[in-house]
């Protein structure tokens, strides 16, 4: 047998060895970019825990009626916005309306303490119950009209309410029969007024009748409830001779006020209440807390609360500031006359 040469054998070995080597090199290779993989995957593991921590507050808005497109919630967000949040980004909100159907809060509560909001906004007594009944110690910041939460219950006193409860009263009671005497002023020979109310409005009936024995005017109270026939509420009105009508503070009746300033006008009927939404829909007068105003100072306390504020140290806020609001193109379509005395007076002249 013929056996390979020296020189063939040294060619062999030499072979073997690049091959080896280049073996060990792709081992090496694989090992790097594994390496590379791995290391890779543990920063993106990092980045979405980090993701995680960094939660971004979550606001609930609880409403009766009122959605997003509301003037009063667009204020909220307005003002966050001006104090620095940017949804999406450090701040997102979770709405929820019942639409009208008081009924539906608690559900509706109980969903936003779910969802884990670290506050919750809210606008009368029946929200309000049902987010304490839901989430026990979660911040609710309150935007009250024409209620008084000290006599309900609800919070100890304005300067110190405990709990976990802040926000702002807007509504003065006392205003309600202040709208008595701008009718009376509108109409010096009114006599008869009408009063729609429902039982968002019970606890303002009992200031009525002081101010109208002392204008001296009859009232006929015309109760509404679900499902609200406001054109069956006008003919009552109109058919008991009633000359103008007073609007009790209701979320329902802001729901509606389309409806019920178009029919304010088809019975020719002059309409006042505590709500500029309603004026601006095309009743006659509004007179009553700024509401949008409120809703935007409602922002000041969720900020607080989002930075660590403790709720039972934040005082409760009355606004001093009331509105009178005229529809100048209501009163021509129902052929009344504002008197100069009013006009002078007004906040603001809808035209």
């Amino acid at each position: 047998m013929n056996r390979p040469s020296i020189d063939a054998r040294a060619y062999l070995h030499k072979k073997r060895a690049c091959v080896a080597a280049r073996n060990q090199g792709d081992v090496m290779r694989r090992g790097a970019l594994l390496f590379s993989l791995a290391a890779l995957l543990g920063t993106a593991s990092l980045v979405a825990q980090a993701q995680e921590r960094v939660r971004v507050p979550v606001v609930g808005v609880l409403t009766l009626s009122a959605g997003p497109e509301d003037p009063g919630v667009q204020a909220l967000r307005d003002g966050l916005r001006d104090l620095g949040y940017v949804e999406g980004r450090n701040i997102s909100f979770e709405y929820r309306r019942a639409q009208g159907q008081a009924e539906r809060l608690p559900q509706l509560a109980r969903e936003l303490v779910a969802l884990k909001a670290d506050v919750i906004v809210l606008g009368n007594q029946e929200a309000l119950r049902a987010a304490r009944q839901a989430g026990s110690g979660m911040p609710i910041v309150m935007i009250f009209f024409n209620e008084d939460p000290v006599a309900a219950g609800l919070i100890d006193s304005l300067s110190r309410p405990g709990g976990s409860i802040i926000g702002i009263v807007a509504g003065l009671g006392e205003l309600v029969g202040k709208r008595l005497e701008l009718l009376k002023e509108l109409l010096p020979g009114l006599s008869r007024v009408a009063v729609f109310w429902d039982a968002y409005g019970r606890g303002q009936l009992d200031q009525l009748a002081p101010a109208a024995r002392s204008l001296g005017l009859q009232l006929e109270v015309i109760e509404l409830q679900a499902p609200y026939d406001f054109k069956a509420a006008f003919q009552a009105a109109r058919k008991r001779q009633a000359g103008a009508v007073l609007l009790m503070g209701s979320p329902v009746f802001n729901q509606q006020r389309t409806e019920i300033a178009a029919l304010s006008v088809e019975y020719r009927l002059p309409a006042i209440s505590d709500n500029y939404n309603l004026a601006k829909a095309g009743t006659l007068m509004s007179y009553g807390s700024d509401n949008v105003a409120a809703f935007g100072r409602a922002a000041y306390f969720v900020d607080r609360v989002l930075k660590g504020a403790k709720p039972a140290e934040l005082p409760v806020e009355q606004p001093l500031t009331v509105k009178l609001v005229v529809n100048q193109k209501t009163a021509k379509a129902i052929g009344v006359v504002i008197p100069q005395s009013i006009l002078v007076r007004s906040d603001e002249v809808l035209r």
